[in-house]
């Protein structure tokens, strides 16, 4: 039997507080936390998974009335679908095989707190009409019993599917999908608030460090540049785990770009950290058109960081200077192309013939280029 997570209420420091926000996506989340905290109306968080779906049910729980009992999670997903029943109503001694004894279910134990209904889209039909019914008469009947059981219990739910089209496919039942989004709570991808990544960073970096009695290291700024720039497949949580990952590999005061360029996987996920997508087809391929665009733009932008640190060791050997990012790269994609034409010639003892079809271009090219180039 999956086991319930519950909450430790009072033993840190409030969720709420815990929900890095730099940017107004954000900040309007923790507005409208506050807002519905105080009542117990049922609350739908959506997102992408690693958005912190569970860190807002945790806020919600701690502000709200409910802060002293208990919160119980259970992921939806992570149940069988011939248990799912018993696991969340309970079930009598003999209601199975193997029902020795009579047991609560996660509403019993839930009771006078929160349930926190993680990945409620991966919930069987045949439930979904007796969840209905608890929201709204607050009452079950356990597996093999007969008898009514009323529990006080406020319902958060979360998903990273639209219910909306799992409606429109029959998978998810419209009545309960109109009856969970009194409110939502929608989260922003890591990748439309790159604003939070600095002060993220920090907050995992200082977490870690502290639990583990090491020195807080610091990121670069080219380090805190390309981490905002990155296409986070897992976001936040994605993010912490790179970040704590990179700190327990490194030994530097300082993390510099290069120490982030080597753990990133170039496909868009971090190194080492395996993300297994559940989604339409449809929605992968768009998904895949648009993380390969941000791809190209990000391999772009190293690129061009890459120049600029060239040519300004280039400057500083022939006191050269540049006034506009495009001398910057014309310079230096001039300078590696002369470089390739010289080994060219070298490796054919000068002849321009054989030189040119190695490099890929016409004989006249080649020459107008040696011209241009003032190679002898």
């Amino acid at each position: 039997m999956p086991k319930s997570k519950q909450a430790e209420v009072g033993s840190g420091p409030y969720a709420l507080d815990l929900i890095t926000s730099r940017t107004p996506a954000l900040a309007e989340i923790k507005r409208l936390i506050k807002q519905v905290a105080g009542s117990d109306i049922t609350v739908l968080v959506t997102g992408e998974s690693g958005t912190g779906k569970e860190l807002v049910a945790h806020a919600i729980h701690d502000l709200s009335k409910r802060r002293n009992g208990p919160l119980v999670s259970l992921n939806c997903g992570a149940i069988p679908e011939g248990i799912f029943e018993s696991e969340i109503f309970g079930h009598e001694k003999g209601a199975f095989t193997s029902a020795s004894d009579r047991r609560k279910g996660y509403f019993e134990m839930a009771n006078r707190g929160t349930l926190f209904l993680d990945e409620i889209g991966e919930m069987p039909l045949p439930v979904q009409v007796k969840i209905l019914r608890v929201l709204e008469t607050g009452s079950f009947v356990r597996v093999g019993g007969s008898d009514e059981i009323s529990v006080d219990v406020r319902v958060i739910a979360a998903t990273n599917k639209d219910l909306e089209k799992e409606v429109a496919r029959g998978q998810f039942r419209q009545d309960l999908y109109y009856r969970l989004k009194a409110v939502n709570l929608a989260l922003p991808a890591l990748r439309e608030r790159p604003d939070d990544v600095p002060a993220l960073v920090l907050q995992f970096a200082t977490e870690f460090a502290l639990r583990n009695n090491r020195p807080i290291p610091e990121f670069s700024a080219e380090a805190i540049n390309l981490l905002k720039r990155h296409y986070w497949v897992g976001n936040v949580r994605e993010l912490k785990n790179f970040v704590e990952s990179l700190i327990a590999l490194s030994t530097k005061k300082i993390i510099e770009y290069e120490d982030v360029v080597m753990r990133l996987s170039p496909s868009g996920g971090s190194v080492n950290l395996p993300v297994v997508l559940s989604r339409p087809s449809e929605d992968l391929d768009k998904e895949l058109v648009y993380r390969t665009l941000l791809e190209l733009r990000n391999e772009m932008y190293s690129i061009k960081e890459l120049l600029h640190k060239l040519v300004d060791v280039r400057t500083r050997e022939i006191g050269v200077h540049f006034e506009t990012a495009d001398e910057v790269e014309s310079f230096a994609l001039d300078d590696m192309e002369k470089e390739q034409i010289l080994k060219a010639l070298s490796e054919y003892d000068g002849n321009r013939r054989l030189a040119a079809q190695a490099l890929g271009i016409g004989e006249r090219t080649l020459y107008r280029k040696i011209g241009r180039y003032g190679i002898a």
